[in-house]
């Protein structure tokens, strides 16, 4: 597939399906949440958009903990475009592509939610084949949304086709998605945060939107007893990180809030606190930005700000999809309350939740990163790069050491398995791969080794999609699986298969129960990984790259984001 062409459907992907068939507006009446909410029927799925969660993070309650309702919140017009939490922007060259039609992309209303954002954002959306009752007692597949900890909302991920799905294959679903607070409204770091007890604002968000469901799903006709916890990009890190928050204590009134988790590209994420110096450096530099730097109480200030002020000060430090890339200026970060320590202590510790999951990545996680570092024309450049920008706090010779595990771009190379081709500058492969493994793939086998040994009973599943091998330049790119699975805009192998495995999943806690699709064996038998390519599937082990990940491993430590 071209990169032109790649770039000309995906918003198509993102637009809302066709209605095909008209219903009566169905009503639900959730009593706990002293809601009537009046929703919309289209294509044999019943929708109800822009529920509310919380109280309106606004005023004195921005950068504070979501509050739960205290007061009924009456009716709900469940038929609008929920608002999206605040966003991030993206500032690009405009001569650089391809770069420059990311970011232009990733600017337009229908990525950023540009013209329908604000801090009046807490709701959820629920989504229900037709004909569902309070009576049918659905599972639920719980939806949080990524975008890098700074972009993202619900307008984006309408779950029509999911649910069709689901009821195509004999294995009904309710779906529901979260919305969270993103950036430096949801994530802003630094010890003026951590004193004040509002870190990781956005996890706390959406443990709030999993009580709401535990307390009002079941009007909506779903099993708050059988709650999936799904998520893609900085949505699968929250997975693991709902997985790990409180210790690993995700009950609810005494019953947990969820009983599995589906986790699509990310799972631990090493990171220093929330007062650590590359956090303070980002609070003290929104905090200049906001015109709070001479502020007795610079937190207060911050609050008191006006919308716009506060939002480009927020957004006045490095993004995603820079020059920084993954060297993330906001993100879950240990707080010695939520999060008590970076999970992949809490994982060695045993301090999470331990449920069922699925986990998996793209072949290719790192290219859509490494398009952002055209200046890396040799190893020497790699290092100092991550001594630089990534890991400013690690000894050059530790990264010295990652970067030396990456011999050749022709085995080492991402896009995977093209040899000398896709090389877009004289480094680009090569920390392509290194951003991949090191966010993705290869922490994503550490987290799987680690919870195998803790809690080998447990049972988990891993998988690697290449069902876009052949795109030129980014390969099977992070993100892409939005595309395959969430959408399932091709109806392939890729879609169909992985749609059926996750709802067997959903139902039965295993991805093999009751369908006809080849055996997936648990990770911790064979450590094989089910590698679903366009038009079949097969068995994968999963030891490509063992000297980096042995690497890795040894030294988690020394690269804490």
């Amino acid at each position: 597939m071209k990169v032109s062409t790649l770039f000309a459907f995906l918003p198509v992907a993102f637009a809302a399906p066709a209605a095909v068939q008209k219903r009566a507006a169905p009503t639900v009446t959730a009593p706990a949440a002293g809601a009537t909410v009046v929703g919309k029927s289209a294509s044999n799925v019943e929708t109800f958009n822009g529920i509310p969660f919380a109280k309106p993070p606004v005023g004195q309650l921005r950068l504070k903990p979501p509050q739960p309702l205290t007061s009924a919140v009456g009716n709900v017009d469940g038929t609008a475009i929920p608002k999206a939490c605040p966003q991030f922007f993206f500032s690009l060259d405009e001569s650089n592509f391809p770069t420059n039609i990311l970011g232009e992309i990733l600017n337009t209303p229908l990525f950023q939610a540009a013209t329908n954002a604000g801090e009046d954002c807490l709701t959820l959306n629920v989504q229900r084949p037709a004909g569902t009752t309070s009576n049918s007692k659905l599972p639920v597949l719980f939806w949080i949304f990524g975008g890098g900890f700074e972009l993202g909302s619900t307008q984006m991920y309408d779950g029509t086709s999911l649910v069709q799905e689901s009821v195509s294959q004999g294995k009904p679903i309710l779906f529901v998605a979260v919305n969270y607070r993103v950036g430096g409204f949801g994530f802003l770091p630094g010890k003026e945060i951590l004193a004040d007890g509002s870190a990781n604002l956005g996890l706390l968000d959406q443990r709030l939107g999993l009580q709401w469901v535990a307390d009002n799903i079941a009007s909506f006709g779903g099993d708050p007893d059988k709650v999936t916890i799904w998520g893609e990009s900085a949505g699968s890190i929250s997975v693991l990180d709902q997985m790990a928050l409180y210790d690993g204590d995700n009950t609810y009134n005494g019953k947990p809030l969820f009983r599995a988790g589906i986790m699509d590209s990310g799972s631990i994420v090493p990171a220093d606190p929330v007062d650590c110096p590359k956090g303070q450096a980002v609070y003290d530099q929104v905090v200049a930005e906001a015109g709070c730097s001479s502020a007795s109480d610079t937190l207060a200030c911050l609050r008191a700000a006006d919308y716009t002020t506060y939002l480009n000060a927020a957004n006045s430090v490095p993004g995603l999809l820079s020059y920084y890339s993954i060297a993330l200026s906001y993100l879950p970060r240990p707080d010695g309350s939520a999060l008590t320590a970076s999970p992949d202590v809490l994982i060695q510790s045993g301090k999470y939740a331990k449920v069922p999951f699925i986990v998996g990545d793209q072949e290719d996680e790192g290219t859509l990163f490494g398009l952002f570092t055209p200046n890396l024309t040799t190893k020497a450049d790699i290092v100092n790069y991550l001594s630089t920008i990534v890991f400013p706090a690690t000894d050059k010779s530790v990264l010295e050491g990652l970067v030396a595990t990456y011999q050749t771009i022709i085995e080492d190379g991402s896009p995977f398995r093209t040899l000398l081709l896709n090389n877009w500058y004289p480094q680009f492969k090569r920390i392509s791969a290194i951003f991949g493994d090191i966010v993705f793939t290869l922490t994503r086998r550490i987290f799987l080794e680690t919870a195998s040994l803790v809690n080998p009973d447990v049972p988990s599943w891993s998988y690697l999609a290449t069902y876009d091998y052949g795109t030129p330049i980014l390969g099977t790119f992070h993100g892409s699986d939005l595309l395959q699975v969430f959408y399932g805009i091709l109806p392939n192998n890729a879609a169909k298969s992985i749609r059926g495995y996750y709802y067997s999943f959903i139902y039965d806690l295993d991805p093999n129960s009751n369908n006809n699709l080849d055996d997936w064996p648990q990770w911790s038998e064979s450590q094989q990984l089910k590698a679903f390519a366009a038009n079949s599937n097969s068995l994968l082990k999963d030891n490509f790259r063992a000297d980096s990940a042995e690497f890795i491993k040894s030294n988690v430590a020394e690269l804490y984001i």
